[in-house]
């Protein structure tokens, strides 16, 4: 399994880096997670949580390291992460579902072609 706590750190590390290089693409993730908090209608805890749903479903594990983290500091349980993941797992499943009907549709069109 990964260091979660080394792997953060890796990152605090090698972040800048990549600012350097694309300062702007870092500029905007800046912009796009302040924004994400701005409103002050979710609290924290439930921003990890969602945040953590997230970061399985995009399979992120630099998302997982941070949100993990910062949701154990936002005061969320075990049982609470588990029932968000649970919501993530099921979305996921759903999803595929959903996608494999544009699959059959897509095998259909490409048979009424010919």
């Amino acid at each position: 399994m990964i260091d979660w706590s080394a792997y953060r750190r890796y990152l605090g590390q090698t972040m800048p880096k990549l600012a350097a290089l694309t300062p702007g693409t870092v500029e905007g993730l800046t912009t796009l997670e302040e924004a994400a908090v701005t409103t002050g209608r979710l609290d924290a805890k439930t921003r990890e949580l969602i945040a953590l749903a997230v970061a399985v479903t995009t399979r992120c594990d630099g998302c997982i390291a941070v949100h993990s983290r910062a949701a154990v500091d936002a005061g969320a349980t075990k049982e609470e992460i588990a029932e968000a993941l649970g919501v993530a797992v099921a979305l996921n499943a759903g999803a595929a579902a959903v996608y494999s009907t544009r699959v059959i549709d897509a095998v259909q069109k490409a048979a009424e072609a010919g």
